[in-house]
């Protein structure tokens, strides 16, 4: 497998920069980073990049698409036309935003939630999920510039290393012709729960009747020391959850060491972001759940039996 010349990586998420700091290094010779504020240099720093360019504060960049004209700029600067190019960013709604942007800017194809990457000679494939991960796609990219934003967990983070050192660089802040102004902003209630990096999910679906019945869920992650998440009609249906504790094609891709799946039929949808658990049990009342076909262990019980039982058990 070769590598290309230059990889760029920026991120709106900061917790990003380690997965995609490693993507980088396997896929490109040189690795550049771009952050937001000085504050994240240090990081960067240790993550091994080999230069980081800092982004100029003004009021307009409340909105990271208005910095697509300054990357685009550095990108031209430092590439050229005819040395080939990976910017490497995180799949989160605005960072998907700005790579619509830069893609038009530099004339360069944009490959959405990649999940792989293979770089073969001038050949560079990036592999993603389709038809809401029923199947996978390879697109194969002939711009000299690529643009992909990264599917979380599919990379193990960077090593830190904190003797690393490189040259940081200070980016005048070039104004795009429409800029995107923040009028207003309102304080949401963020997770800070990350369950790409938790050793042990405690997973929770329709089976659940009521909002109020995440007590024992909550009570049996805390006594198997995991993290509680959940379906996707949780989070977004229901809204009993967080997004961020939404595990599927469209949200959180498990690494952890046990997925304990409770109510939770196993649609495909979400087990391709549950499948990647070492070991996966299921407790649901239907027999004939699919979630059967996936699990290591599979329980045939209704939720407000087991759960109980567990707790029981596992508090003594």
């Amino acid at each position: 497998m070769s590598k290309l010349t230059n990889v760029w990586v920026f991120s709106d998420n900061v917790e990003r920069y380690g997965e995609l700091m490693a993507g980088a290094r396997q896929w490109g010779g040189h690795v550049y980073a771009i952050v937001q504020d000085s504050e994240q240099v240090t990081r960067l720093k240790s993550l091994g990049a080999d230069g980081i360019y800092v982004l100029e504060k003004t009021s307009a960049l409340q909105r990271i698409e208005n910095y697509a004209e300054t990357l685009a700029d550095i990108l031209k600067e430092v590439n050229g036309e005819q040395t080939p190019a990976l910017v490497l960013m995180a799949a989160t709604k605005r960072g998907k935003a700005l790579t619509a942007r830069l893609g038009v800017l530099l004339n360069a194809a944009v490959v959405n939630d990649v999940t792989a990457v293979h770089v073969d000679g001038a050949d560079f494939i990036a592999e993603h999920r389709m038809y809401g991960g029923l199947a996978f796609g390879k697109e194969k990219i002939n711009s000299t510039t690529a643009i992909i934003t990264l599917a979380p967990g599919v990379v193990e983070p960077a090593a830190a290393d904190p003797a690393h050192d490189c040259l940081v660089t200070q980016l005048s802040y070039v104004a795009p012709r429409q800029e995107i102004l923040c009028k207003e902003r309102r304080a949401k209630a963020l997770s800070s729960v990350d369950l790409s990096k938790a050793k042990r999910v405690v997973g929770v679906g329709r089976g659940l009747a009521a909002q109020d019945d995440l007590k024992m869920v909550h009570e049996l992650a805390a006594l198997l020391g995991a993290e509680v998440g959940c379906s996707r009609p949780i989070a977004e249906g229901e809204n009993w959850m967080e997004r961020e504790r939404y595990i599927g094609v469209s949200g959180v891709q498990l690494k952890s060491d046990l997925y304990l799946m409770l109510g939770i039929s196993g649609q495909i949808q979400h087990m391709v972001g549950g499948n990647g658990a070492k070991i996966i049990v299921a407790v649901n009342k239907d027999k004939n759940a699919p979630i059967f076909n996936y699990a290591d262990y599979g329980l045939v019980g209704d939720i407000y039996k087991v759960v109980p039982a567990l707790i029981d058990q596992l508090g003594h």
